[in-house]
């Protein structure tokens, strides 16, 4: 039975290159029979600021908005994270996003696809790896850093090269792994 995975797009600003590369990312883990991606966007999704009245660990949720986004990252078995760098730190509508809810990220593992300038968006990544194991995720060690990735983007559509394909393929590798072993947990 495949892993579903979200393919989960963290910025939802206008002009943004995370949904050529979230798409791009998609298309490579549909050749993977291991994996049934789903792509996510956070535009699509268009979560207001946390506004459940009640912690998230109760799921009592008020809001049909926060209902649909529980009901959508509870399908997952995994998920991947594109993410920019602002600031040097993850983008405000994937904070929001993953403060919503709490049970349902349990014991998963997630991949991070991060781009930006040189840095190709790790301390991004590496920002929100505190995040996610806090809400009880596993994040990798091994990650698809992009640097520069506007430059690699044609007519909208994300090109890829030699060192991001070994990447997508050693995080995937690792991911097949992690929600295997992670499978009699997140059962519980």
């Amino acid at each position: 039975m495949p892993i579903k995975l979200n393919i989960i797009v963290g910025s939802t600003r206008p002009g943004r290159i995370g949904l050529p590369i979230a798409k791009w990312f998609n298309e490579a883990v549909s050749k993977d029979a291991r994996f049934e991606p789903a792509l996510v966007d956070l535009a699509e999704i268009n979560l207001p600021m946390f506004d459940e009245p009640k912690h998230p660990l109760m799921q009592d949720y008020q809001h049909e908005h926060t209902k649909k986004w529980s009901k959508i990252v509870a399908a997952a078995d995994a998920y991947v994270f594109v993410t920019p760098e602002y600031d040097y730190f993850a983008p405000a509508p994937l904070i929001n996003a993953l403060t919503y809810l709490s049970k349902e990220w349990h014991y998963k593992a997630a991949g991070l696809v991060s781009y930006g300038g040189v840095s190709g968006g790790l301390r991004s990544a590496q920002s929100i790896k505190l995040m996610l194991t806090g809400l009880k995720m596993m994040p990798l060690p091994e990650g698809v850093p992009m640097p520069f990735a506007g430059k690699q983007i044609e007519n909208g559509v994300f090109k890829s090269n030699e060192l991001i394909d070994l990447s997508v393929k050693n995080m995937l590798d690792e991911l097949a792994k992690w929600t295997g072993a992670l499978a009699a947990l997140h059962a519980k």
